[in-house]
């Protein structure tokens, strides 16, 4: 049995506090940078993340390893949850009162340069956001989370070929918006 396991059961039958500490610490990075790829926003995503592992947390007795990997489990939640946020009334509000956060100035180059990232970055999630919930969440799992088309059909328990099918599509479609901006 695997560390990742032993702690998932210590947890399950145990509700054990340092096996929590210990797989949440193990996966924090990976869905922190899963969460900020999204938001570009460093509180915002401490934010989602922290709600992703506590729903992890309530949720975990359900998991069950015979269905699925408890990454594809955990990135599942991830999905929803950042899902939910971009649907919010909290992110709508903060969209429109929107201001730009203290910079630190480098370089007037690379202020540019990632300022014109991030604004990209804003107009793909935008664009995304308008899509079906399935769409979007193949879209974030292979955008945000670089996952590949297997281990997001074993995510979303869709076939591999309707994965490729609507991130294709959706891809397009992204880049006719683009284009048309």
């Amino acid at each position: 049995m695997t560390t990742e396991k032993k702690w998932i059961k210590l947890i399950q039958k145990r509700s054990d506090e340092n096996a929590a500490n210990k797989l949440i610490g193990y996966y924090y990075h990976s869905i922190y940078s899963y969460v900020y790829k999204q938001t570009m926003d460093k509180q915002l995503s401490m934010d989602v993340t922290q709600e992703i592992f506590i729903s992890m947390l309530q949720t975990i007795h359900h998991f069950n390893d015979k269905k699925a990997s408890f990454k594809t489990w955990l990135y599942r939640i991830a999905t929803y949850k950042v899902v939910d946020y971009f649907r919010s009334k909290h992110y709508t509000y903060d969209q429109s009162t929107d201001t730009m956060e203290f910079v630190e100035l480098g370089t007037t180059s690379d202020f540019t340069i990632e300022l014109e990232y991030k604004e990209d970055v804003r107009k793909v999630t935008e664009i995304i956001n308008a899509f079906q919930v399935k769409d979007q969440q193949i879209l974030r799992l292979k955008l945000f989370a670089e996952h590949t088309f297997s281990e997001i059909a074993a995510t979303l328990d869709v076939p591999e070929s309707s994965i490729k099918t609507k991130y294709y599509s959706a891809i397009k479609k992204i880049k006719q918006r683009m284009e048309a901006e």
